[in-house]
C-alpha cells in the first residue's frame, strides 16, 4: 500500500468504511459533511488511488440508485500481540476481519532478536497460507510503556533486553511495510472498541490482568497514552503500603499481590503448605518441576476448592480497590477486563464490581457496566490492525 488519503475528508469515507463495511456514496453522504459533488470528487480521488473499488449498485431509496464502494479487498493488515508469556500473530482485510491468527508460546524476556524471529516466522506461515500476498502495515503490541511517536518500549519492567529497542523500525525493514507499535493493552482497548463490548462508548477504561496489570484508557474514542506513554500503568499503583517487593523496585504494587504471577505464586506456596489438596494434586500432576500456573488456579475453584475460591477473590477485592479509585477520577461509561487471567472468570469479575461499586460515589456507578470482554485473545491482535489503518487512513 502506497497511497494515503490527501485529506481529512478521504482519511474519514476510508474509516467509515473500514468500520461499516461496503457503503452506498449516499450514505456515505449521509455521514459525512461534504455536499453531493465535493463527496464525488472525493470518492473518485479514492478509486483512482486504488485502496477504494466500485461495489455494484446499491438498494433503492427512491429514485436514482446509488453506486457502492468498498476499500480494496486486497489489502491486509499484520497483527502482532507480544505478550509475557505468548505471542499473537494475525493477518486481516482491511474491514479488520481476521482471515487468519496463530499462537504460540514464548518468554518476552528472551530478548527482541528471539521474539522478532518467533513473528516473522509466524507472519510467513500465514502468507504462505495463501492468506496474503504481502502486508500492508503491521502493528505491534509489546507488554510495556512506549515511547508512541518513536514506536520504542520505554523501561519496561517484565522485558529486560527491550529499553530504546527500535521496534518500528526494526520490524518495519523485515516487513517491508509501515508499522506502528503500542502498549499491549491499548491495543486490547482498540480491539474491544473496533469489534467488543466496547462499540458503542466512547470513554472507558480495559484493564488488562495477565503476567501483569495494565489499563488502556479511551476519552472521547481516542487511546489516552500520556505525556511519556506511560498512561494506564496500574499495576504499579501501591495495593499495600510497604507490602511485597515488586518487579519494578518499589513495594506494595497492585501487580505484586495479584497478577497471574503472583496468583501462581501465591497458588504454589498454598500447596506447598498444605492448604489446598487439589493444588497439591495439580502441581503433582504437571510433572517434575511442580509449578502452577493462573490456569491451575482456575481449574481448582472451578472444582471447588475453597483456598483458590478464596485467592481468586482476594486478588478480585485489591483490584477493584484500584479501578475504584479510577473510577471516581474518570468517571467511565464502561470497565471491560481482559486478560489470560480472566479464565478465572465470574468469581473474579464479582469480587472487582463488589469493591468498586461499595467503594466508589454512587453517581460514577450508578449506570456503569462492568464486564468481562468480548474478543478474548484477538482484541490485541484486532487492536493492532486497527492501530495501523488508523495511521495509513489519516492524511500524509
Amino acid at each position: 500500500m502506497t497511497a494515503r488519503p490527501a485529506n481529512a475528508h478521504q482519511a474519514r469515507l476510508l474509516r467509515l468504511l473500514r468500520d461499516n463495511g461496503p457503503n452506498s456514496r449516499a450514505q456515505l453522504g449521509d455521514q459525512v459533511d461534504l455536499s453531493r459533488s465535493k463527496l464525488a470528487v472525493e470518492v473518485e480521488r479514492l478509486l483512482e488511488t486504488g485502496l477504494v473499488v466500485a461495489d455494484g449498485l446499491a438498494a433503492s431509496r427512491g429514485g436514482r440508485r446509488s453506486h457502492n464502494v468498498r476499500l480494496a479487498p486486497g489489502l491486509r493488515f499484520l497483527g502482532v500481540d507480544i505478550g509475557a508469556t505468548s505471542v499473537d500473530v494475525a493477518v486481516t482485510n482491511a474491514e479488520l476481519e481476521v482471515l487468519g491468527h496463530l499462537n504460540q508460546p514464548m518468554d518476552v524476556r528472551e530478548g527482541p532478536g528471539a521474539v522478532f524471529e518467533q513473528v516473522l516466522t509466524m507472519a510467513a506461515k500465514l502468507k504462505a497460507s495463501g492468506l496474503a500476498e504481502h502486508f500492508d502495515g503491521a502493528g505491534i503490541g509489546v507488554p510495556g510503556p512506549v515511547r508512541f511517536p518513536e514506536g520504542v518500549p520505554v523501561a519496561p519492567p517484565i522485558m529486560p533486553g527491550w529499553d530504546g529497542f527500535p521496534v518500528r523500525e526494526a520490524l518495519s525493514q523485515e516487513l517491508g511495510c509501515p508499522v506502528m507499535v503500542d502498549n499491549d493493552v491499548n491495543l486490547m482497548a482498540l480491539g474491544e472498541q473496533h469489534a467488543g463490548i466496547a462499540r458503542t462508548v466512547s470513554d472507558f477504561l480495559c484493564v488488562k490482568i495477565g503476567t501483569g496489570i495494565g489499563c488502556g484508557i479511551v476519552v472521547g474514542g481516542a487511546v489516552h497514552r500520556g505525556t511519556t506513554g506511560s498512561a494506564g500503568d496500574i499495576g504499579h499503583i501501591q495495593a499495600v503500603p510497604e507490602g511485597r517487593p515488586c518487579a519494578c523496585g518499589n513495594r506494595g504494587c497492585l501487580e505484586a499481590y495479584f497478577s497471574g504471577a503472583a496468583l501462581a505464586r501465591d497458588a504454589q506456596e498454598a500447596a506447598q503448605q498444605g492448604l489446598s489438596p487439589e493444588l497439591a494434586r495439580r502441581r503433582e500432576a504437571n510433572g517434575t518441576h511442580g509449578t502452577l500456573s493462573a490456569v491451575d488456579v482456575a481449574a481448582a475453584a472451578a472444582a471447588g476448592d475453597t483456598t483458590s475460591l478464596a485467592l481468586i477473590r482476594e486478588g478480585g477485592t485489591r483490584t477493584g480497590q484500584v479501578i475504584a479509585g479510577l473510577v471516581s477520577f474518570f468517571n467511565p461509561g464502561l470497565v471491560v477486563i481482559g486478560g489470560g487471567v480472566t479464565g478465572l472468570g465470574h468469581t473474579l469479575l464479582a469480587a472487582i464490581r463488589t469493591q468498586v461499586y461499595r467503594q466508589s460515589l454512587p453517581l460514577a456507578t450508578g449506570n456503569l457496566p462492568i464486564v468481562l470482554g468480548e474478543l478474548g485473545p484477538a482484541a490485541g491482535v484486532i487492536g493492532a490492525a486497527r492501530l495501523i489503518s488508523d495511521h495509513l487512513f489519516s492524511p500524509a
